[in-house]
């Protein structure tokens, strides 16, 4: 698929994709978002990472209000099951992990396509806002679902309500990302964290993502039955020997699995 509004390139097995509408401080159109599904799916069958950011000084400004292909007849509930649920899905289910390189302003749904990665990283000027109390929407693509369990209730209740802007410091301080970090240092601790995740044990973090995820519907009794299924699971893969045999023999792993 030729992409005209995102950058694609594999390098050390990972994926690293740009939101390349830089004008228009890369929000979302049709086109963009039906772009970077096909490439999270691309990275999740020729990649170990993947890591998506934005040109310019946005990372994503969120729908783009102004794109006359969906404005001319809004319909926001056919967006959201017809273009959005796609998108976020494919990077829910995407089997090797997932960075969020957020580099500037994450508005609205861009702040929500963040917040749906494994791990989000974010340079201490950018700074996340649930803009849609602004337009007389409520948090979509996702942000009910991430917000209160990233952030905790009272936090996503504020920040849906007041529609402030968050600073990426905050974000860190109130567990809604993982990291903030000096915009100096931005490009080499992203680079850092993906090329861990990508010499890591894939399939490994593929089982890590499903047992954390499903613990917020199960009890105590059914996590540990989950858990138990799944280390046998990961028991039996190349990256367990790989990581014991290294061990054994006092010498970095060399994980190949997925």
């Amino acid at each position: 698929m030729r992409y005209d509004t995102i950058l694609y390139e594999l390098d050390h097995d990972i994926a690293r994709v740009t939101l390349n509408r830089p004008e228009v401080m890369n929000g979302l159109n049709t086109a963009m978002r039906a772009e970077l599904g096909d490439a999270v799916a691309r990275a999740g069958r020729e990649a170990r990472c993947f890591v998506m950011t934005g040109s310019g000084r946005a990372f994503c400004s969120g729908q783009d209000l102004g794109d006359r292909v969906t404005a001319a007849d809004l319909d926001l509930e056919r967006t959201l099951r017809e273009e959005y649920e796609p998108l976020l899905r494919a990077i829910y289910d995407c089997p090797v992990p997932t960075i969020a390189a957020v580099n500037g302003a994450a508005a609205g749904a861009g702040a929500n396509l963040a917040l749906a990665a494994d791990v989000v990283i974010a340079a201490e000027s950018a700074y996340f806002i649930q803009a849609f109390a602004r337009i007389g929407l409520i948090p979509d693509a996702g942000g009910t679902y991430w917000l209160p369990r990233q952030m905790g209730f009272a936090k996503a209740m504020g920040a849906a309500l007041f529609a402030d802007k968050i600073t990426a410091t905050q974000a860190s301080a109130w567990g809604m990302i993982w990291e903030a970090v000096p915009d100096a240092r931005f490009s080499e601790v992203v680079e850092g964290r993906a090329r861990h995740l990508a010499t890591g044990p894939t399939a490994s973090y593929k089982l890590m993502k499903d047992a954390l995820r499903r613990s917020f519907d199960n009890s105590l009794l059914e996590q540990l039955d989950l858990e138990a299924a799944l280390q046998g699971e990961a028991g039996r893969t190349r990256d367990f020997t790989e990581g014991v045999m290294a061990f054994l023999e006092k010498r970095p792993a060399r994980y190949e699995g997925r």
